[in-house]
């Protein structure tokens, strides 16, 4: 007889938690839903927001929430669904950190928050109650977390990079 481990089950709380807000933001800018502003609101916010190609930002920011946060509620591909996730989460960082850290004044601790935890998420792995456990964790190996976490480091950077690029160029405009 197999008894509930709290561990796994801790994880499992945290995980289609974490999972389930980074999906819903990720859907409002992919598909407006919940409120949000689709694809071409969120392409006119990256914009102007500084993010170059804005297109290709609005997409990379939907399917890194939106795509991460699904993988990590279920907890299938738990590394690169934490990795994903985390890097969306970095150019948040980018945008609010100008404001300070504090929420309530329009700073980056909500989406920090969310980052860290999700990275946690993607390092710590999946627990036993996902999906992962259930397919023998073949998308759940060692070596994926450090190319899945490499990987969103490398891509988080360029995007912030192209950011702070295209804010340069349009200050030069002015």
């Amino acid at each position: 007889m197999t008894c509930v481990n709290r561990r796994d089950l801790g994880l499992l709380v945290l995980r289609v938690g974490t999972g389930a807000v980074l999906a819903a933001h990720g859907t409002q800018k992919l598909f407006g839903w919940f409120g949000g502003g689709g694809i071409e609101g969120t392409t006119a916010g990256m914009e102007a927001m500084g993010f170059h190609p804005p297109k290709h930002s609005a997409v990379a920011a939907g399917l890194g929430e939106a795509g991460g946060g699904a993988l990590l509620a279920l907890g299938l591909a738990t590394p690169a669904a934490g990795a994903a996730a985390a890097g969306a989460m970095a150019g948040a960082v980018a945008v609010h950190a100008p404001a300070g850290f504090f929420a309530q004044g329009g700073g980056y601790e909500y989406p920090a928050f969310l980052g860290f935890t999700a990275a946690a998420i993607g390092l710590t792995g999946p627990g036993r109650y996902s999906l992962d456990h259930v397919t023998w964790h073949v998308f759940n190996q060692p070596w994926m977390v450090a190319l899945a976490f490499a990987g969103s480091a490398a891509a988080a950077a360029a995007v912030v990079g192209r950011r702070a690029r295209g804010q340069g160029r349009d200050a030069e405009e002015t």
